[in-house]
């Protein structure tokens, strides 16, 4: 048997990225009889029944170590925040809505500002430090002019990654860069998921190198907060953490509190836009309740 990974599911057909090439598979009825729905990004063994026109059986599904509702895809290695550092303007406060999604789906993060070669005053690095000094990963890259896109490359290989990020940033042009034979055309990154004016938008992985997938994620586009209380947002926050339990009062939310430990940090260990940002995204989900 040859090991694959489930790059597409239509009709009762998988598509399985193997050594051998792109097989066309029918799952076995076992999955139906034991109620298992195969999932893009699933790692599987296939049985090669017409080698010369890529016909396959998928005979075993590997134990999955994640699964994400939207989009819905397995073994999710991290989730790839793309933002621009100009045209459009860099929003911090939107891209800390982006992270508070990515960790409740308890995913890796890179956040990756492309288009650094368009913002002349380096404006990107002040924002890099900002969120490197809070814990997160971030990669400075020009997709048009291929600065840094190894390190990029690098990020990416051998794992299943999610793209998420705002319109206009640059994320078709990203792929590109990670492998230009994909030829994917600006905004127009999901033209090679198939949809119908009654259909479900299904999750596809691209293969931008051997064993190393992207997928364009709808579920990250939609930025409500959801089930996330007002008391556990710190906690989103990663550079709060040393602090949190060092506040006078027990259930601190860090607003008005006296011997606050997080606001006494504010300007040293935490960032003041990082911290302005959370006080917003606390009075927001206390108005939702």
């Amino acid at each position: 048997m040859l090991e694959g990974t489930i790059i597409k599911g239509i009709g009762g057909f998988y598509y399985i990225a193997a050594q051998g090439g792109l097989y066309e598979c029918h799952a076995r009825g076992k999955f139906r009889n034991e109620h298992i729905t195969p999932m893009v990004g699933d790692h599987v063994e296939i049985s090669v029944l017409d080698e010369e026109n890529k016909k396959g059986s998928l005979d075993v599904i590997h134990e999955r170590k994640n699964e994400l509702i939207r989009p819905k895809v397995a073994n999710v290695d991290q989730v790839l925040i793309v933002f621009a550092a100009t045209k459009p303007q860099f929003n911090p406060g939107l891209l800390d809505r982006f992270l508070i999604l990515a960790q409740q789906a308890k995913l890796e993060i890179t956040i990756i500002i492309n288009k650094i070669e368009l913002d002349e005053a380096e404006e990107y690095k002040r924002y890099a430090d900002i969120y490197r000094n809070a814990g997160f990963n971030v990669l400075e890259i020009s997709a048009a002019k291929h600065i840094n896109t190894d390190k990029a490359a690098e990020t990416v290989k051998n794992k299943i990654s999610v793209l998420a990020g705002p319109s206009g940033v640059g994320k078709s042009s990203f792929i590109n860069s990670l492998d230009d034979t994909l030829d994917i055309k600006t905004g127009v990154l999901s033209a090679k998921i198939e949809r119908g004016r009654h259909t479900t938008r299904h999750a596809e992985l691209m293969e931008v190198m051997p064993k190393s997938f992207i997928v364009d994620s709808p579920g990250f586009t939609s930025l409500y907060i959801n089930g996330v209380e007002p008391n556990e947002l710190q906690y989103y926050y990663p550079e709060f953490l040393p602090f949190i339990d060092k506040c006078r009062f027990t259930g601190c939310r860090h607003i008005s509190e006296p011997d606050c430990c997080v606001k006494e940090n504010i300007g040293k260990a935490i960032n003041e836009k990082r911290y302005e940002s959370y006080k917003t995204l606390y009075e927001e989900l206390l108005d939702e309740r």
